[in-house]
Parts: structure tokens; sequence; C-alpha cells
């Protein structure tokens, strides 16, 4: 019985150990034009995951969010937070926001991993059939 128990319990080790996770950086292509735009960081904090750019790339085409109100207008795209609030629901992270710092406009957001290193990011208005989905890369 002490066996079955220890067994039972290196299973559950493994199985944690093994669980796929968002947190990390990522590498994200626009949907509209297929190029590389930035690195992104997603961390948790508080049981909520919240992503924020590290890095743009060659394919980015604006430095600072014009088209932001409030505390982010004008302000450089890196080191700002541009995803916040996901909570994880079973494999998916959801109830969440992006921004999209090009448009300045904040969508709602539902995140799923497609595998251990594409990362399905939706955004969307009201309902999630309204909407634009990106693919990111985790950076290795």
């Amino acid at each position: 019985m002490e066996k079955l128990i220890l067994f039972c319990v290196m299973l559950m080790v493994v199985v944690q150990s093994n669980a796929q996770t968002i947190t990390g950086t990522w590498k994200n292509i626009d949907d509209n034009d297929g190029k590389e735009k930035s690195i992104i960081e997603i961390t948790e904090r508080n049981g909520k995951l919240y992503g924020k750019v590290v890095k743009l790339l060659a394919g980015a085409t604006a430095t600072h969010c014009t088209e932001c109100e409030g505390d982010r207008k004008n302000k450089p795209i890196t080191g700002m937070e541009i995803l916040w609030g996901l909570k994880k629901d079973g494999t998916a992270y959801v109830d969440g926001e992006i921004l999209d710092p090009k448009s300045g406009k904040i969508y709602d957001c539902d995140v799923k991993l497609e595998g251990a290193n594409k990362l399905k990011v939706r955004g969307y208005l009201g309902i999630s059939l309204i909407g634009r989905t990106q693919y990111w890369y985790r950076v290795k």
C-alpha cells in the first residue's frame, strides 16, 4: 500500500512539473501583415496574468502609443503593459484585456496554448465571434 501511495505522489509531481504555462517570453506576429512586431513577457501577479512589451522588432511600425488615451498617450510601447487580468479556466486563460498599441483600442481577450510554443491570442468586442486572432511564439 505504501508503494502505491508513493507512486501516486510521484506521478502527481511529474504531471505538475510538466504542466504548460503561458508565462515567459513570446514573439507576436501581426495577423494583418504577417510581420514579427515585438517580444512580450507574460508574468503572473496575484493569480492573474499580465504581458508587457520588452522589445520592438524590425516589423513594428510605431514606437509610441500615439492613439492611446489617458496615461498611455504618447508613451513608448517598449515597457508598456498591453495584456492584463487573464485568469486560468481549464486549459485557457480568459476574461483579460489587451491593448492594440497601433490603434490605441482595448479589447476583451482570451488566450490558449496550442502546443508548448504556440499561443492563440484572441481579442474581441463583447463576444469572441467578433474579433481578431494572433499567434504568438515562445522565445527560447
